[in-house]
């Protein structure tokens, strides 16, 4: 997509942007010295908050593209603070298109990153980024500004996902700690997570969600690989508050207005005003779900393999399954 001129991490994480600039400008330690000519550099970093309208404003004011991924995520933290959800989930995004929309600001498009839990939402995390979604597709009402969604499952050892605990659970010794066996999820890389972001910015047209094909898997099998012939056992510990078993990426509801477009499913706009191009064919006769097409326990090795996600060269139960 070239070159930007200029790329803003804005943020309310100061901790996390200083690392961020180290690993941008390959430094292992800094003092003050490491901010200096923030302003003037390719990556610049701004300290403010999603929730704050007059921040966001002047964030995206030379914006040509912004991507919303501001967001609580963690499924039980907002079961137990759901308010501070709606404010980061819907408020913030609220913010964007006030600022956009008063200021006339002359935003080319905005990305909502979304997750596959905003889809036939059981929890607060997922209501309140199933309404992020219907913020940004109502925003193109009247609107010079392009405003799409992406929607995916989990991506690879992010940041609270799965791997990482069990990877931390193995090396502790055990156990290591299932919800429960009949699990599913979705696994995406983050460079797949990317690559979906990208070609909605390119083709999308207003109000629409991107969903890219993705495979899934037993949450169990992943234990399994990665605990491979150690001795280590395996913890049923139930559910968690607002957690699903199987994870949903298109609903049956959704499933009559989704189309494919290359290795991607796009969600026509819920909004019949903003529904402008010719009819393509529907690419779905029913619910998008992770317990469809579940990988084997051979392709699920391999992928984590592939990404180098086993805990060492050893883990692997059965040398067959790398062939």
């Amino acid at each position: 997509m070239g070159r930007p001129k200029k790329i803003i991490i804005f943020s309310r994480d100061e901790a996390k942007q200083h690392e961020m600039r180290l690993a941008y400008q390959q430094k292992v330690y800094a003092t003050d010295e490491v901010i200096y000519h923030n302003f003037q550099a390719l990556v610049e970093f701004r300290i403010g908050d999603v929730r704050d309208y007059h921040s966001v404003a002047s964030a995206v004011k030379d914006a040509d593209i912004v991507f919303n991924t501001a967001a609580l995520k963690q499924v039980p933290s907002c079961e137990y603070f759901p308010f501070e959800a709606v404010q980061t989930n819907i408020a913030g995004p609220e913010n964007i298109v006030r600022a956009i929309r008063e200021n006339r600001l002359p935003v080319e498009t905005v990305v909502g990153i979304s997750t596959d839990k905003a889809c036939k939402p059981v929890n607060v995390m997922g209501m309140t980024k199933a309404i992020q979604e219907r913020v940004f597709i109502v925003a193109n009402l009247n609107s010079n500004t392009r405003f799409v969604c992406v929607r995916y499952g989990n991506v690879l050892a992010s940041r609270g996902s799965v791997i990482p605990l069990f990877h931390g659970q193995i090396r502790a010794g055990g156990p290591v700690t299932i919800t429960t066996r009949e699990m599913t999820r979705f696994l995406l890389s983050l460079d797949d997570a990317v690559n979906v972001i990208f070609s909605c910015v390119r083709s999308a047209n207003a109000g629409e969600t991107y969903i890219p094909h993705v495979p899934s898997a037993r949450v169990t099998d992943i234990a399994d690989i990665l605990i491979g012939k150690r001795p280590i056992k395996k913890v049923v510990t139930g559910i968690r508050p607002g957690e699903k078993v199987d994870e949903i990426l298109v609903s049956d509801e959704e499933s009559h207005r989704t189309v494919e477009r290359g290795d991607h499913y796009v969600i026509k706009p819920i909004i019949p005003e903003l529904v402008k191009q010719p009819k393509e064919p529907m690419a779905l006769r029913k619910e998008y779900s992770s317990a469809d097409n579940v990988m084997t326990v051979s392709q699920l090795a391999r992928l984590l393999k592939k990404r180098k996600l086993l805990v060492d060269d050893n883990l692997i139960p059965d040398g067959e399954l790398l062939r």
